[in-house]
């Protein structure tokens, strides 16, 4: 028997920065023992279309399948549904607060509740600025349940030298914390020498 590949399942939600769940799904998509699935909220759609022009047509070569978010009864609402991490690339605070407080209202948090419930990797770019206390608490509370946030914060000690470089690494920390090989990024090394 071949061995089954590994299912990854990425959503992508309403915050600014659509451009981290498309890159990660052109990134997964190349890794041939990944199958990835996708879903995108109402609002992610909004910023997919208003950041890229993309739409469904952009999304489906990537990946095994597309879920529409309305659909809880597709296969990622279950624990049985044999997915081993999921992202939220890029997590809007709403999404955050729906996660932090169990509210599986569409599958993008039913699928984040069930990664908690499974003690499952869940991984989520939370993407906002400046932050106010509740948004705080919200990340305090999907820490304690096993998440992990993971804001796109640039890590300019790379020398990013265009927005794709800026992507790309942020990119490529979710999917170290995946457990997926890539090369999107290079990795430090180390200063050759210490500053005087």
């Amino acid at each position: 028997m071949r061995p089954e590949p590994r299912r990854l399942l990425v959503a992508i939600t309403g915050a600014s920065g659509a451009v981290y769940g498309l890159r990660l799904l052109q990134a997964l998509s190349t890794v041939p023992a990944v199958e990835t699935h996708a879903v995108v909220s109402d609002a992610g759609w909004q910023t997919l279309r208003h950041e890229l022009h993309a739409g469904p047509h952009t999304l489906r070569p990537l990946v095994h399948t597309l879920h529409d978010a309305a659909h809880i009864g597709a296969g990622p609402a279950s624990g049985s549904f044999r997915c081993s991490a999921m992202a939220v690339a890029p997590c809007s605070m709403r999404t955050l607060a729906a996660i932090a407080h169990g509210l599986s209202d569409n599958l993008v948090t039913r699928a984040a509740d069930v990664m908690l419930k499974e003690r499952r990797r869940l991984v989520l770019m939370a993407r906002e600025t400046p932050l106010h206390l509740v948004h705080l608490r919200n990340m305090t509370a999907v820490t304690e349940m096993g998440a992990i946030v993971c804001p796109p914060v640039p890590a300019f000690y790379l020398r990013p030298q265009s927005v794709d470089d800026i992507v790309n690494a942020s990119v490529a920390r979710v999917l170290d914390l995946l457990d997926v090989p890539h090369a999107l990024s290079e990795r430090w090394q180390g200063l050759e020498t210490a500053p005087a």
